[in-house]
């Protein structure tokens, strides 16, 4: 079961679509916002990319359809490779689908026992087994430090390894219980969802493809062009806010002779967009959601 999609109608309208546009959904899925997208051309084309090879079977026999199963981080080339022009608008709906997080055998949920897997693709050489089994302290503590943003990323590191030592940290339950002690009570499964978020992080290189994908965003979107994005944890939004101000991840603003900011945009959103209480009490993945939208210049 592929998630409902997170401020549908908050995101479509962001998108200010035009039915004879281009679009590009990037985070395909379940194909929630594409199909909002679709029933809104009429002569216009979207393009989708999804790297996890079970959204493929989500695509739709439209001849205003094509399906990239691809990673957004090659997104410039593969618009260039199939549309060859500009577009109208990109969406992107970050972070993990309900359908990854439902599915045990993925290993991103710590609800289930599963293997340690946590690859969007299986084209991704290295599983979450392999982050957690072979890369020394001061690599784990970095990684819980930076992706997971954890209070105490260095003891816990010192906990897996030490668990590791007895015997290969394989699965989902294995890692749980190697970390069990450094779980304030009450507190559990923030810190359990803030490890795993840091260990799916490091797999996919989530951060480095966000920022692969920001950066070509001015040279495909025509002017005019919307870019619409939807964040679910701090250091995304970090990294989309500094791009849509500035045009770059660091937010370093540069300015013309006059003192004027160059950035490839104007923001719609001044603040980001947060889901209404209804939203959040109807759909838990809602909760952390952060929208923001820009349109080039």
């Amino acid at each position: 079961m592929y998630h409902n999609s997170v401020m549908l109608r908050e995101c479509i309208g962001g998108l200010n679509i035009n039915p004879e546009g281009v679009y590009v959904d990037v985070t395909f899925g379940g194909g929630g916002h594409s199909r909002a997208i679709l029933e809104r051309l009429t002569t216009g084309h979207l393009y989708a990319f999804d790297q996890d090879e079970d959204a493929e079977a989500n695509a739709f026999d439209d001849e205003r359809f094509t399906f990239i199963p691809q990673n957004f981080k090659y997104f410039k080339n593969f618009i260039q490779l199939y549309h060859g022009g500009k577009i109208d608008g990109v969406i992107a709906d970050l972070g993990v689908s309900s359908h990854q997080f439902d599915t045990p055998e993925k290993g991103f949920s710590t609800r289930f026992d599963g293997p340690l897997d946590m690859r969007m693709s299986q084209m991704t050489p290295n599983d979450a087994a392999t982050v957690v089994n072979t890369y020394d302290h001061a690599a784990l503590t970095r990684i819980l430090r930076l992706y997971g943003e954890m209070q105490q990323p260095q003891l816990i590191a010192s906990d897996i390894i030490l668990a590791r030592e007895t015997e290969p940290i394989e699965t989902t339950e294995q890692l749980k219980a190697a970390v069990q002690r450094r779980l304030p009570r009450g507190k559990e499964n923030k810190v359990l969802a803030q490890l795993f978020q840091a260990l799916r992080i490091e797999v996919n290189q989530e951060l480095d493809a966000l920022t692969a994908f920001l950066t070509q965003c001015p040279d495909v979107l025509k002017s005019g062009g919307r870019l619409v994005v939807m964040s679910y944890h701090s250091l995304e939004d970090r990294l989309v806010k500094n791009f849509m101000k500035t045009g770059n991840a660091e937010g370093k603003e540069e300015k013309d002779f006059y003192g004027n900011l160059l950035t490839p945009y104007h923001i719609i959103t001044r603040k980001p967009i947060v889901p209404s209480d209804e939203e959040n009490e109807s759909n838990s993945r809602a909760r952390s959601a952060k929208l923001r939208i820009a349109e080039r210049k």
